[in-house]
């Protein structure tokens, strides 16, 4: 007997998915949610003691209210079984609600559960906008449409929270306007990156699937440029590979505090791999290196646009802007 196909009935999937949204909402509360709707918002953070905490742009953490341990922890919980996470005290994904990148963490690791919230960019930032506050020079966006034209390689790196995700969305829009014809593969952990080049293909890692993998099944797929969220351990090499195989105006973040951090960083990274870091070959596939640091009680700030001609004996070659 041949088994019979049952098509998923649409209705229930949208009844399903109005019950979760209205249960999350209920969930998260209204101080939460007030703040997931305000632009200004930037991240919303619970911490052990039971306070919830909001970065505002421009203006810096502030506390905004109190959740209890048990409120908090049906929260996780549904965000957790949303996301088909079972029996972990370490929930990561999205946020079913409105795509924001999600973070709990439950006893034991930690003695009250915990979260913090990135809301998901609403607008992106230009270069012309960062120039505008005051984040950036004229003269240093200039240099960064420069690498763009000159289809270099371009690392972002800074501290968390230093804004490194929404230069990088600044930098996808200069692409865009710059080289609108290209073809853009984009492979994060979570959905952040704002892109608005139409032949695009985004990627996501999944408990399956990690960044490695997917930083080559990229490359069957024929992509211009290559452009990954987050540099996390061994990827580094992959990343590196793919930049230097013909795959040229790729973009990247990393966690670094300047400009020749990050170079230190990748070769950490690479280490972790199991392979030893050259950096020629480093030098080879990262072209540009603009650091946007944050620094305490101030407003974010580009602190560094390094170009990195080559690396010798005596370490690698940079000329700052």
């Amino acid at each position: 007997m041949n088994a019979r196909h049952n098509p998923v009935d649409p209705a229930h999937i949208s009844v399903a998915r109005s019950r979760l949204d209205a249960k999350l909402s209920r969930e998260l509360g209204d101080i939460i949610l007030a703040a997931l709707g305000d632009p200004a918002v930037v991240e919303i953070m619970l911490n052990p003691d039971g306070k919830l905490w909001e970065d505002r742009a421009g203006v810096g953490m502030t506390q905004i209210g109190e959740m209890t341990a048990s409120r908090a922890e049906n929260l996780i919980g549904t965000i957790a079984s949303s996301l088909g996470i079972f029996d972990d005290p370490i929930i990561e994904g999205e946020l079913p609600l409105d795509g924001s990148r999600f973070e709990g963490i439950l006893p034991p690791i930690v003695e009250r559960p915990i979260f913090a919230i990135r809301k998901k960019a609403i607008f992106v930032y230009t270069l012309s906008d960062y120039v505008r506050d005051g984040i950036m020079t004229q003269a240093q966006a200039d240099k960064l449409v420069w690498h763009v034209r000159k289809r270099h390689n371009i690392l972002v790196a800074g501290a968390t929270g230093s804004g490194k995700t929404t230069l990088c969305n600044a930098i996808l829009q200069c692409i865009a306007d710059e080289d609108p014809d290209t073809r853009i593969a984009i492979i994060e952990d979570t959905r952040e990156l704002q892109c608005p080049v139409v032949n695009k293909f985004p990627m996501r890692t999944s408990e399956s699937k990690n960044m490695i993998q997917l930083l080559r099944a990229t490359l069957r797929l024929r992509p211009d440029r290559i452009v990954v969220g987050e540099v996390r351990d061994g990827a580094a090499l992959a990343l590196l590979k793919a930049w230097n195989t013909g795959h040229s105006g790729g973009v990247a973040t990393v966690h670094a505090n300047s400009a020749p951090a990050a170079l230190t960083r990748i070769e950490q990274l690479i280490q972790e791999a199991g392979v030893t870091a050259i950096p020629a070959v480093i030098a080879e596939a990262v072209n540009c290196i603009v650091s946007i640091q944050k620094p305490e009680a101030a407003k974010r700030r580009v602190e560094q646009i390094c170009t990195v001609s080559g690396a010798g004996s005596d370490g690698y070659d940079l000329s700052f802007s």
